[in-house]
């Protein structure tokens, strides 16, 4: 019997998605536009004084398949264990900017101790109008009570933050007769307003487990206080509700939402 070809082989189960994203043509016309401007914006960017220069900047990753199977879903990685360490050497301020905020005993215990010895937390996550993923935020929910209990502060990004207006623009916004809503995604910490720390780690047990993950520790200030600055604007009323043990945003979308929101509370944290 003759073996068919599997379209999806491991081989070339990514070739579709590569010729996508090498042909021009798919790519909006403005970003086309910035692409091919590159050159010119990265020498105005240098002109600006925009750009910082630093010796101490460190990559850190996981290796791939970092979960062998042997400890189930646990098992942490290397990215989750710089993260533990650099949260415990904190002494004055961690902000944090993450999507997804699931957290466990372990991480509840961490910010906890954290506090207890001085430090200023502030979290930036998605409210339930601003994310589309509810089976996460389901897992954030069912741990949000105990998270603020530790005396971390949390703000829940707005699916109006005026900040979406002034990123919004364009031609894509000129094309549209609405003003989407929008999500945070950004992901990166800020501590002690000199470390920062950029990559694709969300503050969830499939990152901390399970997901090969990456991310840059820049031992800058100049460079955390320009990305400290970004977070201050988020955390401001017109674009972030700062949740406390007596108010929280979830009734600020469709009691449907609600509900399905509810029913994932059934999924296990240790996969979201």
């Amino acid at each position: 019997m003759e073996e068919k070809n599997n379209t999806f082989s491991d081989e070339n189960r990514f070739e579709r998605l590569h010729q996508y994203a090498c042909n021009p043509e798919n790519f909006w016309p403005q970003l086309r536009e910035q692409i091919q401007n590159l050159p010119v914006v990265f020498h105005e960017i240098i002109k600006s004084g925009g750009v910082v220069w630093t010796d101490s900047v460190f990559f850190v990753s996981d290796n791939p398949g970092k979960n062998d199977g042997t400890e189930g879903l646990k098992g942490g990685g290397i990215t989750t264990s710089e993260l533990i360490s650099l949260i415990r050497q904190a002494k004055h301020t961690i902000d944090i900017q993450s999507p997804y905020l699931i957290t466990t005993e372990v991480g509840q215990k961490l910010f906890k101790e954290a506090v207890a010895r001085g430090v200023k937390i502030r979290i930036l996550t998605n409210s339930l109008a601003s994310t589309d993923n509810t089976e996460a935020f389901a897992g954030y929910q069912k741990n949000r009570k105990e998270l603020l209990q530790t005396g971390v502060e949390i703000y829940e990004f707005r699916p109006d933050a005026s900040e979406r207006v002034k990123i919004a623009t364009g031609a894509l916004q000129k094309k549209l007769n609405y003003t989407p809503v929008f999500g945070l995604h950004a992901k990166s910490m800020i501590v002690d307003g000199n470390i920062t720390v950029v990559g694709t780690f969300n503050l969830d047990p499939r990152s901390a487990n399970l997901n090969t993950e990456c991310f840059a520790v820049i031992y800058s200030r100049q460079v955390a206080n320009g990305v400290l600055k970004g977070m201050e604007e988020e955390y401001k009323p017109e674009n972030s509700w700062h949740t406390t043990l007596n108010f929280n945003p979830d009734s600020y979308v469709s009691k449907t939402k609600r509900v399905k929101t509810f029913t994932k509370k059934i999924i296990p944290k240790d996969i979201l």
